[in-house]
């Protein structure tokens, strides 16, 4: 949703980083001064919780360096893959890693599952478990795409033209191509239900969620007003979608949209979530927070969303994690960071959560993954 470097500059990784880095989300002028400092919260539970985080009971760090996000379960809840740039794995750009749910990387590295080249975004599990669908930039050039600077002084995110998606088997073996048009399509998710993956895809000439069989059959577009909508997951019934969205609306934004767009960025300083059915009806925007409101996820129970924010920031930080009705109300604060917390993702038998924060990196810029241990 793309979406891995928010704090390396405190997001890609947008979503789903878009391609999303962490270094996708909104920074400041600010973020550096503040992600070099160690973190001053007092915190329990071998320093990893911090006070006020009532939903962990218990919570483990899984790596130790580099950029690390988007976690996401096998559908038995035995593995995750989760995508990384950590130097010392050899890696130039976001790659896809497999690992036990048990796991930890403090000394070791896990199992590479992509090629390897180009750079990668989103992976998830399909529900044979054997097989994972993600993004890539390979097809076009082996090499790790350009980063883009700042625009004008402003945070911008990548959506390259060259993603398409595919699945994998766990060796890392390609055995198909799920798109093929001309520019990006990326942020794929698959349905609880095992029949549907959504996806952000350019192929309108805007950055639209779309909806495939598993075999990349019956594309459907599901949105279609102007703006960047991306990082979309399904509910646990499979009958609705959770997406984060930045909607120009004056004439002035919707220019500035589309001039980005055409070099290939977008700027994901404002961003809110939507709802809608599966087939894009209902629509509904479901935040009215302003600032940067993104990386949302169903809770098991699917009358909740959590998702990670900096409503709350005069800067642009912290981004904590944040839990709402699907009627908007009853916003309550989860995490208590000052940095970065985000791209959680629920187990699905709902006992654990898993997610990315730059708590406990020892004052330097690294994102690393945590499992949480969640109660209500």
């Amino acid at each position: 949703m793309r979406f891995i470097t928010f704090c390396v500059l405190l997001m890609g990784l947008i979503s789903c980083k878009n391609d999303k880095d962490i270094s996708a989300v909104p920074v400041t002028d600010e973020t550096d001064r503040v992600s070099s400092q160690t973190s001053t919260i007092e915190k329990t539970n071998n320093n990893l919780i911090y006070p006020d985080e009532k939903h962990f009971k218990s919570i483990r760090q899984v790596t130790y360096g580099g950029d690390n996000a988007e976690a996401y379960w096998s559908f038995d809840d035995k593995q995750l893959v989760f995508q990384s740039n950590f130097k010392d794995w050899d890696l130039g750009c976001d790659q896809m890693f497999l690992m036990n749910a048990s796991q930890t990387f403090e000394d070791s590295k896990p199992p590479m599952i992509s090629t390897g080249r180009g750079r990668t975004t989103c992976a998830y599990f399909l529900p044979d478990n054997k097989h994972i669908l993600y993004g890539s930039t390979h097809l076009v050039n082996d090499k790790c795409p350009d980063v883009p600077l700042r625009e004008n002084g402003k945070y911008v995110w990548p959506v390259y033209e060259s993603f398409d998606i595919f699945i994998a088997d766990l060796e890392g073996n390609i055995i198909a191509q799920l798109t093929n048009e001309p520019g990006y399509d990326a942020e794929a998710t698959v349905s609880p239900k095992g029949d549907k993956i959504v996806f952000t895809s350019m192929r309108s000439g805007d950055l639209e969620l779309y909806t495939m069989n598993l075999d990349g059959s019956d594309v459907k577009q599901i949105t279609d007003e102007l703006g960047y909508d991306g990082g979309a997951f399904f509910s646990p019934d499979g009958t609705q979608l959770i997406f984060r969205s930045s909607r120009p609306k004056s004439e002035a934004e919707i220019k500035e949209y589309k001039d980005l767009l055409a070099q290939g960025l977008v700027q994901p300083t404002q961003m809110e979530l939507y709802l809608c059915n599966a087939d894009g009806s209902d629509l509904r925007q479901l935040t009215h927070l302003g600032n940067a409101n993104w990386s949302p996820f169903f809770h098991p129970d699917g009358k909740k969303i959590l998702f990670s924010s900096n409503y709350e920031s005069e800067r642009g930080f912290p981004f904590n994690l944040y839990l709402i009705d699907l009627d908007g109300k009853n916003l309550e604060r989860v995490t208590h960071g000052e940095t970065f917390d985000a791209f959680p993702v629920f187990s699905n038998d709902g006992k654990y959560l898993a997610f990315s924060s730059n708590r406990n990196n020892g004052g330097n810029r690294d994102t690393n993954l945590f499992i949480a241990e969640w109660q209500d």
